[in-house]
């Protein structure tokens, strides 16, 4: 608990098992969280089995591979159902340091905002922490383009450690969303659509060979998709065309 408010860590996972345990024990150690969903995308590792074993987890198996975007979808749901009122989301394969947890939920818990970025970007983290070049290259020059098309002032709109109110969640249209990694891109959008200011603290990553990641024809498809959702977002704030992704509300 944070303030009478409870606060659970969700992980969408896919074949975690080796860095798992460690972040859970990491998140557990920060002693404002009340319990942690893992979800699982059809792992083909001991990602369940580690799971099942956690104290004061709920685990939920999703019988076939369905995406990242949709290991999302179901840990927001799972985590509105137990009742949560700040949802933070960290990834299972310790990238993000869970020692931030305590920062991010006061962040939200104090009424200040309803999103709270770790950004790897701030404080310069991103290569001291291992990223490729190519990789933060292409991070600076898509938030820059998303940053101009929305309006906004974000370090990055890429990070996938995120802690949300549960207001911002019950009235964001994710359902909308794709399936696919470049959810995570336009949840935020939609929160800047719906004019919430998105507040970020600098968080320390690490990059090895135990942690997630996308190969090359993947990472171009997502650019291309966070490209597609800001253009789609200057033309529906201009009224050039309809959006389910950005609905109006008059």
């Amino acid at each position: 608990m944070y303030k009478d408010k409870k606060v659970i860590v969700v992980m969408p996972a896919y074949n975690a098992a080796q860095t798992l345990r460690q972040t859970y024990n990491e998140v557990m150690a920060q002693e404002i969280v009340d319990s942690v969903i893992v979800v699982d995308d059809k792992s083909r590792d001991e990602t369940v089995a580690i799971a099942q074993t956690l104290p004061h987890t709920l685990v939920f198996l999703h019988e076939q591979n369905q995406g990242y975007g949709a290991n999302q979808k179901t840990c927001y749901k799972l985590a509105l159902d137990q009742g949560a009122d700040i949802i933070i989301m960290v990834h299972p394969d310790y990238q993000y340091t869970p020692m931030l947890i305590p920062a991010m939920a006061s962040m939200i818990g104090n009424g200040l905002y309803h999103c709270v970025l770790g950004s790897r970007i701030l404080g310069g983290y991103a290569l001291k922490g291992g990223m490729p070049v190519w990789k933060y290259i292409s991070n600076r020059f898509i938030t820059l383009i998303e940053n101009i098309l929305m309006g906004a002032k974000l370090s990055e709109y890429h990070t996938g450690y995120r802690a949300f109110s549960r207001e911002l969640i019950e009235q964001l249209p994710l359902r909308m969303n794709s399936d696919d990694f470049v959810f995570d891109n336009q949840m935020l959008a939609q929160i800047i659509w719906a004019g919430y200011t998105v507040a970020e603290v600098s968080c320390p990553t690490k990059y090895f060979a135990e942690a997630s990641s996308i190969n090359l024809p993947r990472s171009i498809k997502y650019g291309i998709g966070c490209l597609h959702t800001a253009l789609k977002f200057r033309l529906a704030r201009c009224r050039f065309i309809s959006s389910k992704l950005f609905p109006l509300n008059d």
